[in-house]
């Protein structure tokens, strides 16, 4: 996100490297260790699974792995709590950061989606059969691919998690836009003044004190004046009144030039400690990490964990990042929102300031400020792990607010459109459809209103038509 008066481009001379999660070694086979396999859904041309992992034996379980093949026209399309690799139509799944360590009698499970008619066979878990059994002296034979891929038109539907989302009180699909804590050419505004088109309101920004990894925030003086006398005092005032109207306000942590660095345990608890003291001053619903200059996603997730234990289970947490940041699930930012997951509300993507990138068909340079652009890129995350209802598409607001990949608010709706609905899709059309997609994103309400509000006034209604 931009605060400064010079807008830059950041140009990315190379590609990125082909999408692809990064797979554990698998642990040593645990006596007892079996693993089940239930449909939790089906509707016809593909299903909703869940496999659960039992520990009955005696000894703690330090990381696993599962693997199966599937027949030639099915295929592993999203999942969720695990990591996966796969090799022809051989899929493995490896623990998460979280879900690794089973003690005995204990359970973990991780979900997928199947498109197609096939199930799973040959399941082995650490070497073993899955349903117990000694370590095989040789490996499962792999079910040769497809000659022809499985069909896309129409595209399978992704239905919704089994496990629901957080309770955050925001709405099925949201519009979040950021409101800024400075001045600049963009129109300034009291938080009050926010257009009542947008849902989740992001503060931008908490800036780094002294304290390494704790943050700060107050009432930017320049803004103050421009305003003709605000004060903190005021500013907790508006939170309260965006409240009172339905909306929700978080505190944007970062932004272009934030500093923060959460990279230790000592960083970690300061970062919660010092979040939580302005949830309690100001009154905010959460925080949105808008880091990019980089972060360590070990302790970024511990902090946030533990500023969740805090706050409690309707803590919003958003994320905001670079087109970059969201490529490969190996990656710092990507793998942060997969390690956070289960208490993750939002991930809004830039898809602007980027220059070309490849999309999930790891197949083409797609262009950014296009239809194909924005899907493309969305789908990376929607097909790697993340729910749909924790992926948003970030864009400007117009003219001044990004350096490129500005476009019409008529392009982000035939965005989700295609996402959601298989429609108004460019010449990229994604392997399915994600009806639970969760929203859009701009940088700025600022630069909104000084455009005229077109991009809530055009984004926001259309949102609330969607499946």
């Amino acid at each position: 996100m931009k605060r400064s008066r010079t807008l830059v481009l950041a140009v990315i001379g190379a590609l990125a490297a082909a999408i692809g999660a990064v797979g554990l070694a698998p642990a040593a086979y645990a006596a007892g260790v079996t693993a089940s396999f239930v449909k939790t859904s089906d509707w016809g041309s593909g299903w909703e699974a869940k496999y659960t992992i039992t520990n009955g034996g005696g000894t703690t379980v330090n990381g696993w792995s599962l693997a199966f093949d599937l027949p030639a026209g099915t295929t592993v399309g999203t999942y969720w709590d695990a990591l996966l690799t796969s090799t022809g139509q051989r899929y493995t799944f490896t623990n998460r950061s979280w879900n690794g360590t089973i003690a005995p009698g204990a359970s973990v499970s991780f979900g997928f989606l199947g498109s197609g008619s096939g199930v799973p066979a040959n399941c082995r878990l650490n070497g073993a059969a899955c349903a117990g059994g000694t370590t095989p002296t040789t490996p499962p034979a792999t079910t040769p691919p497809p000659t022809t891929p499985p069909p896309t038109t129409p595209p399978p539907t992704t239905p919704p998690p089994t496990s629901p989302p957080p309770v955050t009180g925001l709405p099925k699909h949201i519009l979040t836009g950021y409101w800024h804590n400075f001045d600049n050419p963009a129109a300034e505004l009291r938080l009050r003044d926010v257009p009542t088109e947008y849902d989740l309101v992001a503060v931008a920004f908490a800036d780094a004190t002294g304290t390494p990894g704790a943050v700060g925030f107050a009432i930017d003086p320049g803004l103050s004046a421009s305003l003709g006398g605000y004060t903190d005092a005021d500013f907790s005032a508006d939170v309260r009144t965006l409240q009172s109207r339905g909306k929700k306000v978080i505190i944007s942590v970062g932004g272009e030039t934030g500093r923060v660095v959460v990279n230790s345990a000592a960083s970690a608890v300061a970062f919660a400690d010092s979040v939580y003291a302005l949830i309690r001053r100001y009154g905010f619903d959460g925080v949105d990490i808008d880091l990019e200059n980089g972060l360590n996603p070990t302790y970024m997730a511990q902090a946030l964990r533990s500023l969740r234990a805090k706050v409690g289970s309707g803590l919003i947490i958003a994320m905001a990042p670079q087109t970059i940041d969201m490529q490969n699930p190996a990656g710092s930012y990507f793998k942060l929102a997969l390690d956070i997951k289960d208490i993750l509300t939002v991930v809004n993507t830039q898809f602007y300031n980027s220059g070309a990138m490849l999309g999930c068909d790891n197949n083409a340079a797609y262009t950014q400020g296009t239809v194909n652009f924005i899907v493309a890129l969305a789908c990376i995350q929607l097909e790697a792990g993340l729910r749909p209802d924790q992926v948003g598409l970030g864009l400007p607001a117009g003219p001044g607010a990004a350096g490129g990949g500005i476009v019409s608010p008529s392009v982000v709706n035939a965005a989700l459109d295609c996402l959601t609905r298989a429609t108004n899709c460019g010449s990229f059309r994604p392997p399915r459809t994600y009806p639970g997609l969760r929203g859009a994103m701009t940088w700025s309400i600022n630069w909104d209103v000084t455009n005229n509000n077109a991009f809530a006034r055009t984004v926001s209604p259309h949102l609330r038509t969607l499946p």
